[in-house]
Parts: C-alpha cells; structure tokens; sequence
C-alpha cells in the first residue's frame, strides 16, 4: 500500500476538527433534551391526564428506546454513520417540533414515538468516534465526549427554566429544542465526510497490516477470506451509499433489514453475556442511588428541595469534570480496562454502602464527590470493553445493545426502588449495594479470561 496514503499524521489537525465538532453535537444534543425533560411530567398533567395515565405516558420512551437502540445501532453500521445520524437528528427535531404543538394527551403520544425510536444520535456519535481513533485513544476521546454531552445536560434546565417563566414557555422550550436538533443536523452535513472516511480507512489498513508476515502488502500474506473480512471492515461508507443508490426502493429496504438482522445476529452470538450483565447490575445501582435521593435527604437530613438541588448539581458537575479524568487514569491502567472496571465498580459499591449508612449530610457530600467520579470512569469502560471483545466494525450495533440493556435497567429501577422503600428510605440504595456486589463478584470471575483473551489479540498482533 502506497505509504503518503497510510500516514495519517499528515492530517491531525483535520481529524482533531472534526473530533471536537462531534463534541459540539454531543454537547448540543443532550442541552436541548435536557431543557424539555424536567417540564414534561408537568405539562401532561396539565393536558388533563392522571397520575396513572402520566405514568404510562412517561414510560412510552423508555419502553420505544428498549426495542429500537439495538436496532438502530445496527442500521448504523449497515448504512453508514453519515445518513443514520442525520436521519436520528431529524426525525428527533419533528418530534420535538411536534411536541411544541401538542394541545392534547394523544399528540403528547404521538410526538413521543418519533423521539422514542429515532433519539439515537448520542450512540451514534460514539460509534463514530471509535471509528476515527486508535483503540488506545478510544477511552479518552469517550470519556471527553461524555464530559461535553454531561456539560450541556447541566446548562439545559437552566434555560429551559427560564424560558418556561413566559407564556408558553413549555412550546417554545420544546421548538428551541427542535431547532437545536436541526443545528446539529446541519453540522453534521457539513463535516468533511470524505476526510473522515479516509482516516478510518487508513488506520484500519495500517493496524491489519501488522499482523502480515511480509512486507510486500497485506494482499500476498492474507488468505482470501482474510481478505474478503478485512475489505468488509474497511469499505467507506461512500461504498456504501453507492451499493443502496443502484437498487429499487423495496431492494434497499430488504437489504438493509436484512443487514441490521445479520448484525444484531453477530452481536447475539458473541459472548458478551458477562459484559451486558455487568452493565445492567450496576445501571440499575446507580438508578436506585439516584432513585429516592430528594425523599432519602428530606427525610433522613430534613434538607430541603432547593438544598437537595444544589447538591444534585454539584454531582451532576463533578461527572461531567470526571469524563477528562478518563484518558490519564486508562493511561496510569496501561489501557487495563477490566481491572479499571473492577476497581471502578468496587468503589461504587463502597461508596453506595456510605451513602446509605451516612448518619449526616457530610457524609453523603463526600461520597457525591467521588461516586460521580466512579460511575463516569465505569461508564466509559464498560462502553469499551464491549468494543474491545465485540469488534469495532459492529460498533454502532454493540453501543445500541448496550442502551437496550441500560434501558431494561430504567424499566425495572422503578419497580425495585418502591418495593424497596417500603422498608425503609434507605432500602433503593441498599439493594443497589447488593447488586453492585454481584457485579464485583462477576468481574472477579470473568477479568483473568478478558486479559487472556486481550493477550493472546495483542500476541496474534505481534506475530
């Protein structure tokens, strides 16, 4: 392979550009969401629901997030970045739009399916970003992606607060949400395509052409399945977009739900049970930590809700900060990620247990500071191990599997939460520390095979 082709440093400052607008997606992304996501509870009561009927209502999201982040994570993959987050940011800002013209419980309904099933651009974007870096790089550029989607999170109420102390303030909340998606969409269009796929082509040719025994090129030393596998892993999504052009409607429909089926298939039958477990444990830990805390401080330490406010602040701050920590903690791990896992859960599930025998507000500030520092590093890791045993050309289906599996835990957080509460306040964090110790338990079982297996790949590497 021609070698002015394989240098990639001939472009860092392109590649750095374009990493960093993604940022600015992410960042705008989760701003707009979180303007709309505190006032929605209020306005469908005021559509005249019921709580029982509010509750259903709430739950359609989550329930539309379960079935379809697997699947469009998978779509991703088949036609390519490009389209599939465009088309997410889109369909994401009708709803919005929709939901700004929402006068009744049934158009609340309606305008809630398009953002249920499409609202995958986060998952996306960092599909994307595993495709553009190294697997080394890939832990800090997560971690700083999450730091600026955290940021935005944070500053969204603020405004959407604000806007909603004007008459109608819920509308127009929700059309600056819509428009923010479509600024993000317009962004998206205009990244240099052409140059990213490039970049992600280059680097998978050079780290393949590693493993080859010859210096001749990677074609004289690689049977022709290699060949067809290694093809498969590297054809930019322009190759992509060409193979759809030359079919008929129908054609492209078949094939491409054929292909996400294949992917979802591939995904299925790897073993990334204990990955998927780990997941689903400690998110609904962290869910039942979360689950009761404004009750949990009323009760327990008589603050009140504005002071409960100011301490979930400064949590949710303290998150996002901790998302730059991940690349010099990975890097202090050499890139041990089931060991950074382990540690990181163990602290978790340490700082829980505090949490929920803390006998006064001290306490329970000190264990905030670092759980939110605990949970951004695990979250990271967790994202990472599933790309490191599950393969980074099924990245988009293996990130939307991983919110399917997240989503299950916001479905049964929940239930878990108020069964527990009924023996005590402290109960949702108790049962937290019970599952999160499974997950330990799990980890120590499984880390000494992950290392082998990331071994014996750095090992096939080398030879």
């Amino acid at each position: 392979m021609n070698n002015s082709k394989c240098d990639i440093t001939h472009k860092p400052r392109r590649q750095t550009r374009i990493i960093q607008c993604i940022y600015v997606v992410g960042f705008m992304d989760l701003f707009g969401v979180s303007m709309i996501i505190p006032l929605l509870s209020h306005h469908v009561k005021s559509l005249g629901a019921s709580p029982t009927v509010a509750g259903i209502v709430g739950s359609t999201y989550g329930v539309l997030q379960l079935f379809s982040s697997t699947v469009v994570g998978g779509w991703s993959d088949v036609v390519g970045r490009r389209y599939s987050l465009l088309t997410c940011l889109l369909l994401s800002a009708f709803g919005y739009g929709l939901l700004g013209l929402s006068s009744s419980i049934a158009l609340f309904v309606l305008a809630r399916i398009p953002v249920g099933l499409f609202k995958h651009s986060l998952s996306i974007c960092r599909a994307l970003l595993s495709d553009l870096v190294s697997e080394k790089e890939r832990p800090l550029v997560i971690g700083h992606f999450n730091a600026a989607s955290s940021v935005g999170f944070i500053l969204g109420p603020v405004v959407g607060g604000y806007l909603t102390e004007h008459e109608g303030g819920f509308y127009l909340s929700s059309f600056v949400c819509a428009g923010i998606f479509l600024l993000n969409a317009g962004l998206v269009w205009m990244l240099p395509w052409n140059e990213t796929l490039n970049h992600h082509m280059d680097t998978n040719a050079n780290s393949n052409s590693k493993t080859s025994k010859s210096s001749n090129g990677f074609q004289n030393c690689l049977d022709k399945n290699h060949i067809e596998h290694h093809a498969s892993q590297v054809c930019s999504q322009a190759d992509r977009d060409w193979k759809w052009r030359d079919a008929s409607l129908f054609q492209q429909v078949w094939r491409q739900l054929t292909s996400v089926w294949m992917q979802i298939c591939t995904v299925g039958s790897s073993d990334l049970w204990d990955v998927f477990l780990v997941r689903l444990l400690m998110a609904l830990s962290i869910m039942l930590y979360y689950s009761n805390f404004s009750l949990a401080m009323e009760e327990r330490f008589q603050l009140t809700p504005k002071e409960t406010g100011y301490l979930i602040s400064y949590s949710s701050t303290l998150g996002a900060l901790a998302g730059f920590l991940v690349g010099p903690v990975t890097d202090l791990y050499a890139n041990n990620m089931p060991a950074l896992l382990l540690h990181s859960t163990m602290l978790t599930s340490i700082l829980i247990f505090l949490y929920a025998t803390a006998l006064n507000i001290w306490q329970v500030l000190l264990t905030s500071t670092f759980f939110a520092i605990s949970t951004s590093i695990g979250r990271t890791c967790i994202t990472d191990l599933e790309l490191q045993h599950g393969g980074v050309q099924s990245s988009g289906t293996l990130i939307g599997a991983g919110q399917s599996v997240t989503a299950v835990g916001r479905v049964l957080a929940p239930l878990l939460s108020g069964l527990a509460q009924e023996f005590s306040p402290c109960g949702p964090p108790s049962l937290g520390v019970v599952l999160a110790l499974i997950a330990v338990g799990l980890l120590l079982v499984r880390t000494t095979e992950w290392n082998s297996k990331t071994k014996v790949k750095e090992k096939s590497h080398k030879e």
